[in-house]
Parts: structure tokens; C-alpha cells; sequence
């Protein structure tokens, strides 16, 4: 859990030398599955924003991190679940905090874009992630930043916007059409206030955790979004991991 993370491309700090095994519980059970083929699914963009995803990992009791961080809660198959998803995704959003907290650097996919949300413009600018041209920020109109250093999307007056900028994602990468957001909970709070999240891939850890850490969402008014499930996966260390 205190360990710093395994590289700058993979911010959960927990890995094991070999995975435990997978198999799929619904909607078909089988005894091994293979996780790109069970997430390299169909996702379609809508007629104005791209597909927005959202990957987590919990523990029993609902907390996405322990210390700060969520390396503690997952496994190997979370790790390269995370992965997966984000060989296939577009482009990553992510929370400044969560940029610091988990220390993120360049994507592994070659050109793929990260979008650090934030409403203070609070980012190190000369961090690998954005010293290598990946990394571009999302915040409101009146954040003081240095639009010659980096890539700037600003969406809202004061504070960001998120619908909005979702919406505008394409004037970073005109071919974006399925977005990974990776937390924390206070921008999964704004993408769920938005409406805008069309996918959860949410891994359970097998352990409580107490304390005070946050939930999947943090700061969000009280929805009831439905979401339907696409498959439910579990492995021999006790894990759940669940696409809605």
C-alpha cells in the first residue's frame, strides 16, 4: 500500500508476479477468461461527446483509497484490467490530485492524450507527464496557467465545466471517441452531476478498510443513474470485478 507505484504508466502501486486465475460469472460462466477479450467490447461514441468510461476499484465497506492512495485495495488482474482499458481508450481523465497522489506519467499508448481536470490549475507543468506532451489541462476560464506550456482546455466561468468540456474533447484529439476517467472521487462526483458516464468498470476488493477515504463519487447531488451488467467477473483471490 506504501509502496511507491511500479512506473510512471501504472499508478496502482500493488503487483504480483503472476495473476489469479479469472473466470466469468455472468452473463455466460466460464471457467477461464481472458480480460482484453472481455473488455474489448463495441463502444460508441454519442452524436456530440465520446464514450465515457469510468474505471475504479473499491473496497467492501466503499472506500476508492487508503493513505491517499488505491494501489493497497487492488491485484494483479485490477492492474491489468486498468490497462486494458486504457490500451483501448482514446484518451485518460484524471483529476490533478489524483495525478499527484498516484504519480502519473506518460501513457504507454503511443499519442494517447491525458486531460488533468482541475479548477485551480494547480499542476506541475515541467512533471513527465506533461513535459512529454501528453498531459493537458481542463479548467474554468478565470485559472491563471501558462496556455504556452501546455495545452489548455477551458470549459465554465469559474469553475470547470465538465459536460461542457467532455463535449469539447475532440479539439485535442479529433478522433477521440471512447475517454477512460480514472478518478478521483471528486471528478467522478462532476462526470456523474453531468450524466455523462456511460460505463463503470468497477473492481471489488475482498477487504474492509474503515477510516475516512472516499467513495466511488465524492460531492455529487443525489441521482439514481441505472446502469445495466454487462458481465461480472471474479479470480482466486476473492475479487469481483464488474462492467456496468
Amino acid at each position: 500500500m506504501d509502496t511507491a507505484p511500479v512506473s510512471h504508466n501504472l499508478p496502482r502501486s500493488v503487483r504480483m508476479t503472476s495473476p489469479p486465475e479469472l473466470r466469468r460469472l455472468l452473463p455466460t460462466p466460464t471457467e477461464v477468461v481472458d480480460i482484453t477479450s472481455a473488455y474489448d467490447v463495441e463502444r460508441v461514441a454519442h452524436a456530440d461527446r465520446p464514450w465515457v468510461g469510468l474505471c475504479m476499484v473499491s473496497s467492501l465497506d466503499g472506500t476508492i483509497a487508503v493513505d491517499g492512495v488505491s494501489g493497497g485495495l487492488g491485484n494483479t488482474n485490477d492492474v491489468d484490467i486498468l490497462l486494458a482499458l486504457r490500451g483501448l481508450a482514446d484518451m485518460i481523465l484524471v483529476g490533478a490530485g489524483t495525478v499527484r497522489d498516484e504519480d502519473y506519467g506518460p501513457p504507454r499508448k503511443q499519442g494517447q492524450r491525458v486531460g488533468v481536470v482541475t479548477n485551480s490549475a494547480d499542476v506541475d507543468l515541467d512533471s513527465e507527464l506533461f513535459a512529454g506532451g501528453a498531459g493537458f489541462v481542463i479548467t474554468n476560464e478565470a485559472a491563471e496557467i501558462d496556455d504556452g506550456r501546455v495545452d489548455v482546455l477551458r470549459a465554465g466561468a469559474e469553475r470547470v465545466d465538465i459536460a461542457g468540456a467532455v463535449r469539447r474533447l475532440a479539439e485535442i484529439d479529433p478522433a477521440v471517441t471512447y475517454v477512460q476517467a480514472e478518478g478521483g472521487a471528486g471528478l467522478n462526483g462532476s462526470l456523474l452531476d453531468a450524466d455523462v458516464i456511460d460505463e463503470l468498470d468497477l473492481s471489488i476488493s475482498p477487504n474492509l478498510a474503515g477510516g475516512g477515504g472516499p467513495r466511488v463519487t465524492a460531492g455529487a447531488g443525489e441521482h439514481l443513474r441505472r446502469f445495466e451488467l454487462a458481465h461480472l467477473l471474479t479470480d482466486t483471490d476473492g475479487y469481483v470485478f464488474g462492467r456496468w
